[in-house]
């Protein structure tokens, strides 16, 4: 093999210059460095231009063919050919049980992109949460509010012992019921020297029931007594139970019950008296300790008002 050393090859005429004929092999040995500093045509072909997911992969292809769309995701070439672009978007709706508690912060999304129908799709465990969009913005909804129907608290009171005349606010002989058919929900109510306080602010509805017994003498008139405050100072009487009661000879009874909507925006302030009016201090309002006679409920409708 002969060896030819030179430092420049230029063409003998005109501006090209051929390297081997063609079916010959030009070989670059291992080290040797070619530099292009002008323009270089016929290398290699559109396969040069593909790509390979991995070094293992056994078929290069073109990005848009290697980039293969999930569920609810779409790839879109723009551009074609000029500057292309391939877009992935969204394309559908997803499940809010396919999205993982605290995973979206901050982020707005569109009402039709998580619909009714899919939410409910599966019950979650008491703990999770819905995510719903507000005008485009996304809130959480605790999913106790669905589950619960909207009532996060109810509770029930009744009196268990009897007592005779006039007595607001009603302040012994409470006691929350314990019967084997009741449950109360959240937290409950809070009682301190007749005084009721709430859990947690919300509209709620209150319903005072009592019930009086005359044996002996007679009577015009017995009525209930529904008091609030919305400064944890001034009461005011918000609903009024009227009944009458009249004894002949033999035992007589009669009640009344009144509801109310209190709306508790603080619970510090708004709080809640009961009371019985009597005009014969013989008039007895009746209690008892395994069933509702004189009774209290107490039930969260929604948030404040």
């Amino acid at each position: 093999m002969s060896t030819l050393e030179v430092d420049k090859i230029i063409p003998q005429s005109g501006t090209a210059t051929q390297l081997g004929e063609s079916g010959d092999t030009i070989t670059i040995p291992a080290g040797a460095t070619i530099t292009n500093n002008g323009t270089a045509t016929g290398f290699g072909s559109a396969d040069t231009e593909k790509v390979k997911v991995s070094s293992n992969d056994t078929t290069a292809g073109f990005l848009n063919g290697k980039l293969v769309a999930g569920t609810n995701i779409s790839l879109t070439e723009g551009s074609d050919g000029g500057n292309e672009t391939l877009t992935a978007a969204l394309s559908g709706t997803i499940s809010t049980s396919q999205i993982g508690a605290n995973q979206v912060t901050g982020a707005k999304l569109n009402t039709d992109v998580i619909s009714a129908q899919t939410e409910l799709a599966a019950e979650p465990a008491d703990t999770d949460e819905f995510l719903v969009s507000d005008a485009g913005t996304l809130k959480r909804i605790d999913y106790s509010l669905i589950k619960g129907g909207g009532i996060t608290e109810a509770d029930m009171w009744r009196i268990n012992a009897e007592f005779t005349g006039s007595v607001q606010p009603i302040t012994a002989n409470w006691e929350r019921c314990d019967e084997d058919t009741f449950a109360k929900i959240g937290t409950g109510m809070s009682l301190s020297s007749g005084i009721w306080s709430f859990p947690v602010t919300g509209l709620y509805q209150v319903i005072w029931h009592v019930t009086w017994k005359l044996s002996a003498s007679t009577s015009r008139y017995v009525y209930s007594e529904l008091i609030t405050t919305n400064d944890n100072s001034t009461y005011t009487e918000r609903g009024v139970g009227w009944s009458s009661i009249w004894n002949s000879g033999s035992m007589t009874y009669t009640s009344a019950t009144v509801h109310a909507n209190v709306n508790v925006s603080n619970v510090s302030n708004q709080k809640v008296k009961l009371g019985v009016n009597v005009d014969n201090s013989s008039v007895a309002t009746r209690g008892l300790s395994t069933g509702n006679h004189t009774y209290v409920s107490f039930i969260r409708l929604g948030d404040s008002q």
